[in-house]
């Protein structure tokens, strides 16, 4: 999952429709009277749930997640709305103009971002790892790889190469990666935040000539030799450095509590057409879990 927070941010169109479906009225009701034909609310409604209620739908369940243990008083959000409007000052309404948005969703957009950072505002970074993320930040590794499908191969092969063989030659027999063939599982110099975390972590655990133990990620499980290590190259001071590391982490973190929230929530889509809306936030682990328990109450 690597959703970003600045991606929570919910579009005009999207809390258009979701002001939509909060409205009394009636689904007949007509929005537009034309001589070719009206639009009624539910015109409305179903077409913009056929082009954006995927999104819809995710925001909306991410929000309400983020609330049910971060809350926004209405003076809170008072205090905000009065002082973005202030900045805006007789350009407001142009702005909404340009932006096609209404007044309301500009409040409702301003109560979403104040929820974010009531979360955001909760996590706290310990100085070790912000510590050991600089110092990553400051290092650039040279590594090589063999990725394989389990994690017998890939102690066998661990073994393998303690024994003496050739880790270029096992590379090019044992991995599932294409590109070995070429490389014999050289990936050449990276620093931090180029690898999938798993693999980072431990690939910056090593000593030079170390080899991992099996690394297992997305893809499958690594054996990891590192060959060299150098200095990065940055024009960054290490402030800098420091203020992104830290940024990140909270990323990091931010995603892990939002994940935490989600599985509270106990999630129950029973729309078909938004089955898949949380899989980009839900573990794959966590959805087998949920489709098992699926198939149990089926049988």
């Amino acid at each position: 999952m690597k959703k970003t927070i600045l991606a929570m941010s919910m579009a005009a169109s999207v809390l258009a429709l979701s002001a939509c479906t909060n409205d009394k009225a009636s689904d007949d009701e007509v929005l537009v009277a034309t001589k070719v034909g009206d639009i009624t609310k539910e015109d409305l409604y179903t077409e913009m749930k056929d082009a954006l209620g995927a999104q819809v739908m995710e925001n909306l369940i991410l929000m309400r997640a983020i609330e049910s243990e971060y809350k926004v008083s209405d003076k809170e959000l008072k205090e905000e709305i009065d002082k973005e409007k202030e900045a805006y000052g007789d350009s407001f309404d142009l702005y909404l103009q340009q932006n096609g948005i209404t007044e309301k969703f500009f409040e409702k957009n301003i109560k979403s971002k104040m929820l974010q950072q009531k979360l955001i505002d909760s996590l706290e970074v310990s100085d070790e790892a912000i510590k050991t993320g600089v110092e990553r930040a400051q290092t650039e590794l040279h590594a090589r790889h063999i990725l394989v499908k389990d994690e017998k191969t890939a102690e066998d092969i661990i073994k393998k190469l303690k024994d003496g063989e050739d880790f270029e030659k096992l590379a090019k027999e044992f991995s599932t990666e294409p590109v070995a063939q070429e490389t014999g599982g050289d990936l050449g110099w990276f620093g931090q935040g180029k690898m999938v975390q798993e693999f980072e972590d431990a690939a910056y655990a090593l000593k030079k000539g170390e080899i991992s133990e099996p690394v297992k990620t997305s893809f499958g499980y690594h054996v990891i030799e590192l060959l060299d290590t150098r200095k990065a190259e940055t024009e960054k001071t290490e402030e800098d450095i420091r203020a992104e590391v830290e940024n990140n982490l909270k990323g990091i973190e931010f995603e892990e509590k939002l994940t935490d929230l989600l599985k509270k929530a106990d999630i129950d889509v029973k729309a078909d057409e938004f089955k898949h809306v949380m899989d980009p936030y839900l573990p794959a682990d966590d959805k087998k879990d949920t489709d098992k328990d699926a198939d149990k109450e089926s049988k």
